[in-house]
């Protein structure tokens, strides 16, 4: 199988040196790496759980859209956590990105993540 790399300046770039690509499409699946709340060109976080989010999902729709898919078309997302403390925060503008049939999805606290980051999405859609 085939894999394609999916690149859009409309999400942020990998980090500087760092071994992987916004998105690979395999057959009819996107599966996109973790998108955090980073404005493209910027390298900090800046923001609450619920600004970070729904820049985290911006992201993440761009890059689905730039492989040919949507958030509607979602099947699987994991969800990390600074603090599950901020669950509900989080969940409630998560809620109104991916409609009412929304995919399967883990939610994981976590250390640590990159930028000083409160979330990061990672995502799997079809075409």
């Amino acid at each position: 199988m085939e894999k394609i790399v999916i690149r859009t300046e409309k999400a942020p770039a990998p980090f500087q040196g760092a071994p992987y690509n916004q998105a690979i499409r395999a057959g009819e699946l996107v599966f996109v790496a973790g998108q955090l709340g980073l404005v493209p060109g910027q390298t900090a976080v800046e923001g609450d759980i619920a600004s970070q989010t729904e820049q985290a999902l911006r992201n993440l729709s761009a890059i689905l859209e730039e492989a040919g898919s949507s958030l509607d078309n979602l099947v699987k997302t994991s969800v990390f956590l600074q603090d599950l403390g901020d669950f509900a925060a989080m969940n409630e503008v998560y809620a109104r990105y991916v409609g009412e049939r929304p995919p399967a999805r883990s939610t994981f606290q976590v250390a640590k993540l990159p930028s000083g980051a409160l979330v990061e999405i990672e995502a799997v859609a079809h075409l």
